[in-house]
């Protein structure tokens, strides 16, 4: 039987600081990165858990009520965690009961993939502390899950960092979810991203378990505060007041370039609470070790890209096997390759930076999403035949009508890498604020610009019903850690044109054309001149351009995984990190660069794309299936090969089946058909290869 933990129920141990190395030499001391403060707790998985914060499956699911506090102001942090496990499930899982969710998955569908009458509480320990980050500038949240299911003899982890900028709980729907159903333990990190909003009016941040406090109260025990003295504060709250600065864009520290050695240190963080938790005296306190332990790293976008990454950067072995979906890795580009997908061109500009792409769509997207062509996509609300016109009176684009404008920018998009399938899914994304948002953190993210330096005029504020920045309601801000993305517009918080005429505004309402001036400033930084051939840069532009491009050299990625086991699960239809940039770049890069010696899967789903909510949402739900099952076979297939030797499947395109239509018009719930599994045998037609020279996608 496995061991049970000796802790009361709900008992909250704070650790005292305890010697050990600056690096630990030995599997299970404890790493030197981390604080003082270690908060562990143990969930009884009755009144509370580890997967669901008490919640449930019912209490997760599309429709229910999210979990309020008792005092709006001041919430617990129990409550702030039960909100941001919450938040972030109904942010990146499909939880629609038609859509899979509480059949195919969820906290109620055992690790035998069989559904359950019953809510899915899971029993254990959570253990929390910061950790700084290599760079010693930031602090990064570290949680590990030990269930009390977790068997020592066959042990497991699952290093689990957060998708997005999400906060720790980022990844716990995802490979959270599979690792605790299955007895493993989850290594969790926010990797130097995760919810620290800095109120610079009140001067308040989020603590390690998001409460809000006084920065100067707080100390080094803020998630994140800007290093300003209080007289630069209040000089800059003078000029531009009730603004926010968010830890992912203001670090000043580009948190990306850490992010794989922040999945390495919350593996070595897991070692040591459990070894804390199971080492014998006598043992050394090192029990649990490399010897009866499977380590898999796995999560989605960001996450996923964090995993890759640190499979690339283990010098010290920890990491067994890779299972990712989506990631957001910015392969070394190579002119030795070509992506061919059947009957298309093949591509040869991949491995595109994600800050070039994301500004050449916050460029083109707006007007693209006028289109007749895209008139019924879903979502599409917010199309702007203003930046149509903008755009040709600038020369970016050369045809008259709005109509021809809107395809010629769709064309545009297509013609740098964009594949023809995520054209229906990516006005939603206008719509939604993500290459907006993205755009602009990941710019001053990469040039380590600080929230002062307003680049190309954009800050967060909350804003009111005339668009104009105002303080943002005390209930909310202190919700934060619990309702953020850790991107604005977030939680109250919106992206800010100080440059508007007439003053600072809401981003898309400042002006006709959404703020072209803004997307051209970041487009202009990130390829290092004007848009559309308009000339090199000038003035303080030639050094803010050189400091995002440094940023990006930072971050792209080896794929040299050293002969390392990898599964890689990507939507075809992935709008926010279309596959010819991530996936199929980095299978083709790291097949040129191990050769023989890979052992790295793809596999591309059909009828998936990035953003797993929106397959629950009327007209997305006809045509789109969930890639949540994907990543849960991806995960199932490398445990049994880690586990029992159990061969990997070929590298293949998984055909699924929408769910389509009725002819009463309602859309059917999702079945086993919809998601086929993924084929030990595909066929030839279905077989992604490598010929040496090229990718070769089949249709």
């Amino acid at each position: 039987m496995p061991k049970k933990s000796s802790l009361p129920l709900a008992a909250v141990i704070v650790l005292g600081c305890l010697p050990g190395p600056a690096l630990a030499s030995q599997l299970g001391e404890r790493p030197a990165l981390i604080g003082q403060e270690i908060v562990r707790i143990h969930y009884d998985g009755v009144s509370n858990d580890l997967l669901t914060a008490g919640l449930g499956k019912s209490g997760l699911q599309k429709g229910a009520s999210p979990p309020s506090f008792k005092d709006p102001r001041n919430p617990t942090a129990d409550e702030l965690r039960r909100l941001a496990i919450f938040t972030n499930y109904q942010a990146i899982v499909d939880t629609s009961a038609r859509g899979g969710y509480g059949m195919l998955f969820g906290p109620n569908v055992g690790p035998d993939g069989r559904a359950s009458a019953g809510e899915g509480l899971i029993a254990g320990d959570e253990i929390v502390a910061f950790a700084r980050s290599s760079n010693g500038k930031t602090n990064v949240t570290m949680v590990v899950q030990i269930p009390d299911s977790y068997a020592p003899a066959h042990g497991c982890i699952i290093a689990a960092p957060s998708s997005g900028s999400r906060g720790i709980y980022g990844a716990i729907g995802t490979a959270g979810e599979w690792g605790l159903k299955h007895g493993c333990a989850v290594a969790y990190t926010d990797k130097g991203t995760g919810t620290g909003a800095y109120d610079l009016q009140d001067n308040t941040v989020n603590l390690l378990r998001g409460e809000r406090l006084d920065a100067a109260q707080a100390g080094n025990r803020s998630n994140f505060t800007v290093p300003l003295s209080d007289a630069d504060r209040d000089q800059f709250n003078g000029r531009i007041p009730n603004r926010f600065a968010f830890k992912h864009a203001h670090s000043q520290s580009n948190p990306e370039a850490d992010w794989g050695q922040d999945v390495l240190d919350s593996i070595q963080v897991a070692f040591y609470a459990l070894n804390q938790k199971f080492a014998a005296p006598g043992s050394g306190g090192r029990a649990i070790n490399k010897r009866n332990t499977i380590v898999i790293a796995s999560s989605i976008s960001n996450g996923g890209g964090s995993s890759l990454r640190a499979a690339e950067q283990d010098r010290l072995g920890l990491i067994d096997g890779v299972a990712v979906s989506e990631p957001n890795v910015n392969p070394m580009p190579s002119d030795r390759f070509v992506i061919m997908q059947d009957g298309r061109p093949p591509v040869a500009q991949h491995s595109r930076p994600l800050i070039d792409y994301m500004t050449l769509g916050n460029l083109y997207l707006g007007c693209a999403s006028a289109a007749p062509s895209l008139a019924s996509a879903p979502l599409n609300t917010a199309p702007s035949p203003e930046r149509c016109a903008a755009l040709h009176r600038l020369g970016l684009l050369n045809s008259e009508s709005v109509t021809e404008q809107a395809a010629e920018a769709q064309t545009i998009l297509n013609d740098a890498g964009i594949l023809i399938e995520q054209n229906l899914i990516a006005p939603s994304h206008w719509f939604l604020y993500v290459p907006q948002s993205i755009a602009m953190t990941y710019a001053n993210a990469y040039g380590r610009f600080s929230v002062t330096d307003n680049l190309c005029g954009y800050s967060f504020a909350a804003t009111g019903q005339d668009r104009q920045p105002m303080p943002l309601d005390k209930g909310r801000e202190a919700a934060l850690f619990g309702t953020s993305s850790g991107i604005p517009p977030t939680g109250g918080v919106d992206m800010v044109n100080n440059l508007a005429q007439g003053g600072a505004k809401e981003d898309r309402a400042s002006s006709a054309d959404q703020n072209l001036q803004g997307a051209l400033c970041l487009r202009a930084l990130a390829v290092g001149a004007a848009p559309g051939g308009g000339g090199p840069l000038a003035g303080e532009q030639i050094a803010e351009a050189q400091r995002i491009a440094d940023g990006v050299r930072q971050i792209r990625a080896s794929g040299d995984l050293h002969g390392l086991p990898a599964i890689i699960v990507t939507g075809r239809s992935d709008a926010v990190l279309p596959p010819n940039f991530t996936s199929r770049a980095y299978f083709g890069l790291n097949q040129l660069t191990e050769g023989a010696r890979s052992q790295l899967r793809y596999y591309e789903i059909t009828n998936a794309q990035h953003l797993d909510f929106l397959a629950g949402l009327p007209g997305f739900d006809a045509m789109l299936i969930p890639l949540q099952p994907y990543l849960f076979q991806a995960l199932d297939l490398m445990y049994a090969h880690l586990r029992n030797a159990t061969p990997l499947p070929p590298s293949q395109v998984v055909h699924t089946t929408p769910r389509g239509q009725q002819p009463d018009g309602k859309v059917p719930a999702l079945a086993a058909a919809n998601v086929p599994a993924i084929k030990s045998d595909p066929l030839p037609g279905e077989t992604i290869r490598f010929n040496g020279r090229a990718v070769l996608i089949p249709n």
